[in-house]
């Protein structure tokens, strides 16, 4: 491992697990979506802050990191963890392998969407990275992960641009998920809603940068949700995650 690996690494265990309080406020978010035992795919895991508070919620996590480095610390924090199940692979719209782009400093922001990608190179939030590396990955869809392990009650996806191809890879409606979007790459997330209401009747919320917290007081629809992210007072200024529930009609 390079010393600019090393450090990458090194970094994003102290961003995302030396902060204090995270843990208590994404319990508290995902509390709302899961029950102990449910079933969990945290889809691009990275080094498994997410992973920790699923477990701490009972629930069995399979967590999908493809950059080997990165999942061989994945695994030992968590790996000991009851009912996590790391998985050394990316998730896209079909199985096989896959081009990953990779920043040795910023292992946070490693991604399959190269349109994505090169599109960030005008964007000031990624004026400070660079993809030095591509690495050939493994690569597999949660249609075949859910053959594999069941039907997840809540999938968590961060693959920085690459949301879409995960969709695609989806072709049964899942109760509950999130996604993350960009304030300048906000085509992926009406993307994402477009598959989804494809795939049956969601309705959506926003968590805003690293608050935990859902924005709206009511669930929304995927317009109502475009023209809050959209809006200088919603979503443009930061980054966040979409959160979507399928709606059950009785």
């Amino acid at each position: 491992m390079t010393l600019s690996q090393l450090s990458g690494i090194a970094r994003s265990l102290v961003v995302y697990h030396g902060i204090p309080f995270r843990q208590r406020r994404m319990r508290r978010l995902y509390g709302q979506f899961t029950r102990p035992g449910d079933l969990v795919f945290d889809v691009g895991a990275h080094v498994g802050n997410r992973v920790r508070a699923f477990a701490a919620l009972g629930c069995r996590v399979v967590a999908l990191e493809p950059q080997p480095r990165v999942a061989a610390v994945l695994r030992a924090v968590c790996g000991r963890l009851s009912r996590v199940d790391v998985v050394e692979a990316a998730v896209g719209d079909a199985e096989g392998e896959a081009s990953l782009d990779t920043s040795d400093w910023n292992p946070t922001v490693a991604t399959l969407a190269q349109g994505w990608r090169r599109a960030r190179e005008n964007d000031p939030d990624f004026a400070h990275v660079q993809w030095n590396r591509r690495l050939t990955i493994r690569q597999t869809t949660l249609d075949a992960l859910i053959a594999r392990y069941g039907m997840p009650a809540f999938v968590k996806i961060d693959v920085e641009g690459a949301e879409p191809l995960v969709l695609k890879g989806l072709t049964r409606p899942i109760a509950a998920l999130s996604f993350e979007y960009l304030p300048r790459a906000l085509d992926e997330a009406r993307a994402c809603c477009a598959r989804l209401s494809a795939l049956g009747e969601y309705e959506f919320n926003w968590s805003a940068g690293e608050s935990y917290r859902l924005e709206s007081p009511t669930w929304i629809d995927a317009r109502q949700l475009m023209d809050a992210l959209s809006a200088a007072g919603g979503g443009q200024r930061r980054s966040g995650d979409v959160y979507a529930r399928r709606v059950t009609r009785t």
